[in-house]
């Protein structure tokens, strides 16, 4: 009995020790934790927790941890990211409003205190107070509709469409255009309909987006074309030029808002910058996808994919 109690004293010391270190350990071991993330957020560090425990509750904490401190900076990046766009985006917007709206402000200032311009003159001039009112209008709209695009307030319901029907109305829509331009037209549609789910509004949108941009940077090519293909998975929409093309620099941007392929942004190859997003945002809408591939002067194919319908 005299050995037993001893003993006991002795294992009860060293469990109590053990435990002791154990809560010393771990209590040591989260005031790093707070210290160190506390300086991770103070600083804006990329930094991730590293701390070596025999602790399997800790190691799993530490876990959730890196793993939360991932998505915090994918937020941040993506926030400066948006933030950067949205001044990107004011500044163009403000750049594309004021230029014709000081073109409009000088001809009717032109209009209003110029008495010895003839009547002919006037309505010359009123003619282009006119044109350039339709493109504030026209951009104006655009602005619109793409906020209403990310914003979800408009709606594309999807129904089964025929898209042979959709690419015969699409180059029907610009025909007195192209001929008037002297461009030729190679378009390959088969005579039996191929359907896709899609909005029969939206695609028709997106095919005029398409067909302008072809008309309005690849008529140097002399040549503009759609093709409507399919096979087991997919369907999909060519639209193609043979004109000026994009270089591969721009190809990763020409989808972003207000991005135009001009620095100069002149008046012979400018456009709002807003077709293309439009274009993409209908497409991901109907559940389709769009890409580029282009090969200047050789051939520019913007190509709309829908998966096939599964009967």
């Amino acid at each position: 009995m005299n050995v037993v109690w001893p003993s006991l004293c002795i294992l009860l010391a060293i469990l109590t020790f053990v435990q002791w270190k154990i809560g010393f350990d771990q209590s040591r071991h989260l005031r790093y934790l707070h210290s160190k993330l506390t300086d991770i957020i103070n600083q804006g560090s990329s930094e991730k927790v590293h701390l070596h425990t025999d602790s399997t509750q800790l190691q799993h904490l530490l876990i959730v941890i890196n793993r939360l401190l991932d998505a915090n900076r994918k937020v941040e990046a993506n926030y400066t990211r948006k933030e950067n766009a949205i001044k990107k985006m004011v500044a163009n917007m403000s750049h594309d409003l004021k230029t014709p709206l000081t073109v409009v402000l000088g001809l009717t200032e032109t209009l209003v205190h110029d008495h010895t311009a003839s009547e002919e003159e006037r309505k010359r001039l009123s003619l282009k107070v006119h044109e350039r009112t339709l493109d504030i209008l026209n951009l104006t709209n655009q602005f619109f509709d793409l906020a209403r695009l990310e914003s979800g307030d408009r709606p594309v319901p999807l129904s089964k469409i025929n898209l042979s029907e959709a690419c015969r109305n699409g180059i029907l829509f610009y025909y007195e255009l192209i001929e008037s331009q002297g461009l030729e037209v190679d378009f390959a549609i088969p005579e039996e309909p191929i359907y896709a789910y899609g909005n029969t509004e939206a695609l028709g949108r997106v095919l005029q987006n398409l067909l302008s941009n072809a008309i309005r940077y690849g008529a140097d090519g002399g040549t503009i074309g759609i093709t409507l293909r399919q096979d087991e998975t997919s369907v999909y929409i060519d639209v193609w030029d043979q004109g000026k093309g994009i270089d591969e620099r721009d190809r990763q941007n020409v989808f972003e808002r207000l991005y135009t392929l001009e620095d100069s942004r002149n008046q012979t190859y400018q456009g709002s910058g807003l077709g293309l997003t439009i274009t993409k945002r209908l497409v991901e809408l109907m559940e389709g996808s769009i890409s580029l591939d282009s090969i200047p002067h050789v051939k520019t194919v913007f190509t709309v994919r829908f998966p096939t319908i599964r009967f």
